[in-house]
């Protein structure tokens, strides 16, 4: 129920308190059968998140990412087979991980060192082409791609509605894509739906509290808590 209520919070914007539910899933179902228990209810939070934040953004910057996101995704399938073969790769795929969000945190600190260039990079398709790459690995190995998806859209300076706005709508979609291909891998089964359906409270309070601190918090305390949750997910994968 911790877990549920921390996955309706992320999904209200504060992306980085998701590593409470990869850590929590993981201890209870181990590493990779978790991604199969977190997703249905990762969709259903993004169903229920959609309808607040649809006025914000649009779909446009979600088909740009698309392409390089199903690049990532395709990645993180092969990442998967090899964790499901070998145990012990299980920790590269969370070096992997780390070493995405620790390069997207790493872009916020070259922004507030050389302005200029960071800006230039953030909006250049080459570094777009690699957000949605590594979005892709992350979310398929450990529905952890919230804090880099956050982390590139916050380079590009979108405000905080916006981004809250893009966020919604491309992990609805990139969250359906997953399901047959996590159902291939029988980690959707009866049983987890059933463990689903228990946590499904836990998810909308975990929304409305999280849309409640959202209406309330600053653009640069909001900008703060993304980078700051964002470097807590980092260490815990490459330390754990």
């Amino acid at each position: 129920m911790l877990a549920a209520f921390c996955i309706g919070m992320s999904k209200a914007g504060f992306s980085g308190i998701s590593l409470i539910a990869v850590f929590l899933m993981a201890e209870l179902y181990g590493a990779v059968p978790s991604t199969g228990i977190m997703l249905p209810l990762l969709i259903a939070a993004d169903l229920a998140v959609y309808p607040a934040f649809r006025k914000h953004a649009s779909w446009k910057p979600v088909w740009k990412l698309l392409p390089a996101t199903l690049v990532g995704l395709a990645i993180g399938i092969w990442l998967l087979k090899v964790i499901l073969t070998h145990e012990s790769s299980d920790q590269i795929a969370r070096r992997v991980i780390g070493g995405c969000i620790l390069g997207m945190v790493a872009l916020q600190a070259l922004r507030a060192w050389k302005p200029d260039f960071a800006e230039r990079m953030a909006n250049s398709r080459a570094f777009g082409t690699a957000a949605g790459v590594a979005g892709g690995i992350t979310t398929m190995l450990a529905n952890a791609a919230g804090p880099v998806i956050q982390l590139y859209l916050l380079s590009r300076r979108i405000p905080k509605m916006e981004l809250l706005g893009i966020g919604a709508r491309f992990f609805l979609l990139v969250n359906l894509i997953k399901v047959p291909l996590s159902g291939s891998f029988n980690l959707i089964t009866r049983a987890t739906l059933m463990d689903n359906l228990k946590c499904l409270p836990a998810i909308f309070a975990g929304i409305w509290v999280g849309k409640w601190l959202v209406l309330r918090v600053s653009q640069r305390i909001f900008e703060w808590m993304v980078i700051g949750f964002s470097l807590l997910v980092a260490a815990r994968l490459l330390l754990a």
